[in-house]
């Protein structure tokens, strides 16, 4: 089974989504979107953008947790990871979206 983006509601009433791998674990959360066309276009951004390495911005969080950010051409940040144990581990969830990413299908649970 391949990844996928699980596009949700949020509390607010916004639009939310996740790519999920294959055995289901989150490997990039977005940020809010107003709209659901604008949470689309998202989850198009993420497609385009994961394969280019240059798009991440490995960092690193207050605590020394390495996480990192996937970026549009234009720089704003389209999406998340969760906080990684070692730089290694978080090189594998960057690896995991460029390998997932292009080509996850959509399941939209807002409806």
């Amino acid at each position: 089974m391949a990844g996928y983006f699980e596009l949700k509601t949020a509390a607010n009433g916004q639009y939310v989504f996740n790519l999920k791998a294959a055995n289901h674990q989150v490997i990039l959360s977005s940020e809010t979107y107003k709209t659901k066309a604008s949470a689309l276009d998202g989850i198009a951004s993420v497609q385009k953008n994961a394969p280019n390495d240059a798009r991440y911005e490995r960092k690193e969080a207050k605590d020394g947790s390495p996480y990192f950010v996937l970026t549009a051409t234009n720089g704003q940040v389209i999406g998340r990871s969760e906080m990684y144990s070692s730089r290694s581990a978080m090189e594998n969830g960057v690896a995991s979206v460029k390998a997932h990413a292009p080509q996850a299908t959509v399941k939209d649970l807002t409806a």
